[in-house]
This record gives structure tokens, C-alpha cells and sequence, in this order.
């Protein structure tokens, strides 16, 4: 029998539908003088029912961990999504999606992410398509993901580019929803996939697979009228 997988999600919250399948759940909200700690409420975007929903379709033996820190404007915050790190390396999962970005960096934020990553933790953080690069898919050993137009459901594309490391496709069942958020939460959903089948897999040899298994290297190339 194979180990349980168990992948965290830093986002607005799950489904009422994919309840089942979240095995652990925690809000961090902010307050004037710090941060609350509280249980999980409904998902008041969508936003993180989508990118559960990427994962999920990937790896269905995945099992969540969820952090919620988006309230219903979709803001939050460094000190939350830290706090939301370090209680999912708590968790023992395995993989975190963050498909968000904070445009400042913040020494508490790469803090959390440094220590994940100590543990043995895969970080897959979103990164924009075009414009400046944001946190924390910027850090360092985190994967920078964006979404491709190219990649098919089961696809991902190897960028090695100055925007992103990889990408994947950016189209889903959630109206709405699209872009980088969810090209990382496919990709995260790939590297679930693989984990399941190979449980002793490395960050590294995650990452080889990665890359050998692409089905485009390199950005796309846009051609004008």
C-alpha cells in the first residue's frame, strides 16, 4: 500500500464537494495587533475550489491540507501566507500550491519558504506571463509556474525562462477562472501524480521529470499579423 499523499493549498478555501478529500484545514485572518487562528469558512472566491479542482483532476489519490488566507476582496497578506506555510510543513504534506503573488518581499515570507523547502517540501508559486516577478515564486528552489495556451490537459511546457520555470494548461471547469493560478495548480496536479506513483522521488528528480517530460521547452513564440 502506498503512503498518503498529501498536498497543501494556500488559497481562498475548498468546495463544499471536495470536502471528502480535505484531511486537515486551518484560516488565517488578520487582525490590528497580529494574526487569528480560526476553522475554515466557505470559499468566498471560487478561487481556491479551482485550483483544488486542477490538482484533484491530476492526482485523484491526493489527499488536501488547506490554509485559507484570502478574505472576500481576495487580499491577504505576507505574515498570513507564512503562517499558512509553516502550519502545512506541519501538516507533512508534501507539495504546496500557492497560486498567488505578493509584489514585496518579505524576510518573514522567504523565511517560511527557506524552511519548507529544508524539510524536503516542493513549493509551486505562480508567476505572471509578463511584468515583474513576484513572492514567492521569485525565491529561490520555489518553482516559478505560469499558465501556456499551447498545453493540453495532461501537458506542461519547460519555459526556463526569465518569467517562469515551467507551465501548464490554464484552462479548467470554474468559469472565471484561468492564467497562471491555475497553469500552477496543473503543474502541482502533474507533480502529485508523480508522487503518487513514485513516493521516494527527490525535489530534484521531481524537477528532472519535469523537464523530460515537457511537451514544448522554451516559451512560446508569438507571431505577429
Amino acid at each position: 500500500m502506498k503512503p498518503e499523499l498529501r498536498i497543501g493549498v494556500v488559497d481562498s478555501g475548498h468546495s463544499a464537494a471536495q470536502r471528502v478529500r480535505v484531511i486537515a484545514g486551518r484560516r488565517f485572518s488578520l487582525l490590528e495587533d497580529g494574526l487569528a487562528e480560526s476553522d475554515l469558512r466557505d470559499d468566498p472566491l471560487g478561487h481556491g475550489s479551482a485550483v483544488i479542482e486542477a490538482i484533484g483532476r491530476r492526482a485523484p489519490a491526493a489527499v488536501f491540507c488547506i490554509a485559507q488566507v484570502f478574505d472576500q476582496r481576495g487580499i491577504t497578506s505576507a505574515l498570513q501566507i507564512a503562517a499558512a506555510i509553516d502550519w502545512l510543513v506541519a501538516q507533512d504534506v508534501r507539495v504546496i500550491n500557492l497560486s498567488l503573488g505578493l509584489r514585496q518581499d518579505r524576510s518573514l515570507l522567504r523565511e517560511a519558504c527557506a524552511a519548507a523547502v529544508a524539510r524536503g517540501v516542493l513549493l509551486c508559486a505562480s508567476s505572471p506571463a509578463q511584468g515583474e516577478g513576484v513572492f514567492p515564486a521569485n525565491y529561490p528552489q520555489v518553482l516559478r509556474v505560469t499558465g501556456d495556451a499551447r498545453c493540453t490537459e495532461q501537458q506542461w511546457s519547460w519555459l526556463d525562462s526569465a518569467q517562469a520555470d515551467f507551465a501548464a494548461c490554464v484552462h479548467g471547469t470554474h468559469p472565471g477562472q484561468s492564467g497562471a493560478s491555475l497553469g500552477c495548480a496543473a503543474l502541482s496536479g502533474h507533480i502529485a501524480s508523480c508522487l503518487v506513483e513514485n513516493p521516494e522521488a527527490s525535489n530534484a528528480q521531481i524537477v528532472q521529470w519535469l523537464q523530460r517530460n515537457a511537451c514544448y521547452h522554451g516559451p512560446e513564440r508569438r507571431v505577429g499579423p
